[in-house]
């Protein structure tokens, strides 16, 4: 009888762990299930991209894969109309022959449209469009509704496969880049940058980019290749953006301001060391030893914050800059004794300048 009421006791201390685990069991089910609905649901908007010549890179490869801005990437087909968003990663060698390949498998040529290299996308244009795979109207995840650890997933077919390489994370945060980005921790690779993060639902969050916070070079971010820090440009209010990347001639640069600066020892703000001539700095009267203390409207306190002001704008955007004119800056017949001068003016930001050989190339890979 006590050996009958020991096996009734055991069999009764396992029931919950059987129960929990056929639970956990269900819920991965159910949890992979919905990855696959979602991919299913985005999948017939996806193209692979394939560019051909342009100016070579002398940057080496990325992880020993191949070189940047070389090899297929990923797209997505916002409609009827054959315009395709993607990654400036690919062109920054400017190829001399884009092709798409759409869901359907037919090679399509292409030809470049506008793009923005702060956010780091642009637009294609297919020139033939007849017999275009239908793509329904997508969702796209509104960003006040992204929450800090809910899932995302990344695709790209930039290695020619029928079904779509996918990445599961989550969203790390938000407002990244200047409130220009969400950040992720699924893996985002070259084969993808221009490709989609999607929510468990299928709905389009953004587009997978190459970006930095600290460098707005055209090459930036591509070292982070697979480290689990990855960004995407929110679709979320992006139609007006989208509009002007339809025109070729369309080009947005970062915002260049054009000071070398260090933190300003004596108090707040940084220090202005230099001024590059005929920059935004040096048409809004900035000058060597001034003390910028504001930039549009919000504290300079170290080198970080003013970078991170930096990416809110684009160039030939306006802001207002305030900056400590000091007894020793600025005119150099200005009396010793001065009292320092709290100035406050206008700033429009530039491009920044072009290298000598007026090539965009890339910055060299720091990988990992």
């Amino acid at each position: 009888m006590r050996s009958i009421k020991i096996l009734i006791f055991f069999v009764g201390l396992c029931l919950p762990v059987t129960a929990a685990r056929a639970q956990s069991a269900d819920t991965l089910q159910a949890t992979a299930k919905a990855f696959r609905a979602a991919v299913d649901k985005i999948q017939p908007m996806l193209v692979t991209i394939e560019s051909y010549g342009g100016v070579g890179t002398k940057q080496g490869k990325i992880g020993g894969i191949r070189k940047q801005g070389e090899g297929n990437t990923t797209g997505i087909l916002l409609g009827p109309d054959g315009y395709v968003i993607t990654s400036t990663f690919n062109f920054v060698t400017q190829p001399l022959i884009t092709t798409v390949v759409t869901s359907d498998g037919v090679r399509r040529v292409a030809r470049p449209m506008g793009r923005d290299d702060s956010r780091k996308i642009c637009l294609l244009k297919i020139e033939d469009t007849t017999n275009l795979p239908e793509v329904s109207e997508f969702e796209i995840t509104k960003v006040a509704d992204l929450q800090v650890g809910q899932w995302a997933l990344s695709l790209g077919v930039g290695y020619g496969d029928k079904s779509p390489a996918v990445s599961m994370g989550i969203i790390s945060a938000k407002n990244r880049i200047g409130g220009r980005a969400v950040q992720t921790d699924a893996n985002i690779s070259p084969a993808n940058y221009g490709g989609p993060l999607i929510d468990i639902q299928g709905r389009l969050i953004g587009i997978c980019v190459p970006l930095n916070p600290q460098s707005s070079a055209i090459g930036a971010g591509v070292e982070w290749y697979d480290s689990g820090i990855g960004f995407a440009i929110p679709i979320d209010g992006a139609d007006d953006l989208i509009e002007r990347l339809k025109d070729p001639e369309t080009r947005i640069h970062p915002a260049f301001l054009g000071i070398k600066s260090t933190p300003n020892t004596d108090g707040q703000g940084m220090f202005v060391e230099s001024v590059v001539p005929k920059s935004a700095a040096d048409n809004a009267g900035l000058t060597a030893q001034d003390i910028i203390l504001e930039l549009n409207e919000k504290t300079v306190s170290d080198l970080l914050t003013l970078k991170q002001i930096l990416n809110r704008f684009e160039s030939g955007a306006e802001t207002e800059i305030k900056f400590l004119r000091t007894a020793s800056g600025g005119d150099d017949d200005q009396e010793e004794d001065a009292q320092p001068e709290e100035i406050t003016a206008t700033v429009k930001f530039l491009p920044p300048p072009k290298p000598k050989d007026d090539v965009d190339l890339l910055e060299p890979p720091k990988i990992r």
